[in-house]
């Protein structure tokens, strides 16, 4: 699995990842998704240029354009709800893609020790497609890797790009050793050092999907 970790180069990009940690201005929940949503297209653009493109003649009001454009079959992924505004923004870059949605969750024990459970999953076929499978917090690692798998039902992808906001250590060499695909490549855009006894990542931001849509039961 190649990893690349998009904070290695200064960008635009760490001052949405700044704004998305910042416990001040994270509490307006539509400049959070907003700034996820632009993550997403930041990744999306990234992406691409791994693509493969074709050269193709455009015809214009006053002559003939020589461009190229990318021909992939391409299904994006995300794990709902914290997925949702990277979801979006890589749909604006991919316009044309397929989509399909996995919802997983933490299913707690009386040791407080928990399991993740996929509840949900709607996919269309990814059989020899580019597979951008989408989740903004990479902690341990286990909910993307059952997200994959349950993915993969369905075919299996040329390539696929996983994608994370931000990842713990742990959660990145969770992935490797459990993804054995050589045509992965996981994109991050920041890691960070430490796991909480309740696998949440510090700094980290906090819970992504309640500071995207509101506190859950």
């Amino acid at each position: 699995m190649n990893v690349i970790n998009l904070s290695e180069q200064n960008s635009v990009l760490n001052q949405y990842i700044a704004e998305i940690r910042d416990q001040v201005i994270q509490k307006d929940s539509m400049r959070f998704r907003k700034n996820l949503q632009r993550i997403g297209e930041f990744f999306g653009i990234e992406i691409s240029k791994t693509l493969k493109f074709n050269s193709i003649d455009v015809q214009t009001p006053l002559g003939i354009a020589h461009t190229s454009t990318y021909d992939n079959n391409i299904v994006i992924a995300s794990v709902l709800r914290a997925g949702i505004p990277m979801h979006e923004g890589l749909l604006h870059i991919f316009d044309r893609a397929q989509n399909a949605f996995i919802a997983s969750y933490r299913k707690y024990g009386k040791d407080n020790k928990f399991t993740i459970q996929v509840e949900y999953a709607s996919s269309p076929s990814i059989e020899g497609k580019t597979l951008i499978l989408a989740d903004t917090m990479l902690a341990t690692g286990s909910s993307l890797v059952l997200a994959y798998n349950k993915l993969c039902e369905n075919g299996k992808p040329a390539h696929t790009h996983i994608v994370s906001t931000i990842a713990s250590i742990d959660g990145v060499e969770y992935l490797k050793k459990h993804i054995h695909d050589q045509n992965v490549t996981l994109w991050v855009a920041a890691v960070d050092v430490e796991l909480t006894n309740k696998s949440y990542i510090v700094p980290g931001l906090g819970d992504a999907g309640d500071l995207a849509y509101g506190s859950k039961l």
